[in-house]
């Protein structure tokens, strides 16, 4: 059931972000370190949308990883007979 509502929260966040996207169509300048460049908005808004979730996947991932790592560790440790 938490599955669930997980997926019903992030398709409400992703229609959101879609209407938001595309109301906001004007091309805004884009300053870099090297130079400046004209994007539509909608471009600029989905693209950091889609940045912020990879980052957010990847940290997660780390985390995810390290207590795999540490549950390892310890179920490891408690394995062996004591002598």
């Amino acid at each position: 059931m938490k599955g669930q509502w997980n997926l019903i929260l992030a398709l409400l966040i992703a229609l959101i972000i879609a209407i938001f996207s595309v109301i906001n169509v004007e091309p805004v300048t884009v300053n870099y370190l090297f130079g400046k460049a004209e994007w539509p908005l909608i471009l600029v808004i989905i693209g950091s949308v889609l940045l912020g979730a990879i980052l957010v996947g990847l940290i997660s991932m780390m985390r995810i990883y390290q207590l795999h790592r540490t549950l390892k560790k310890e179920k490891g440790e408690t394995d062996h007979p004591l002598e």
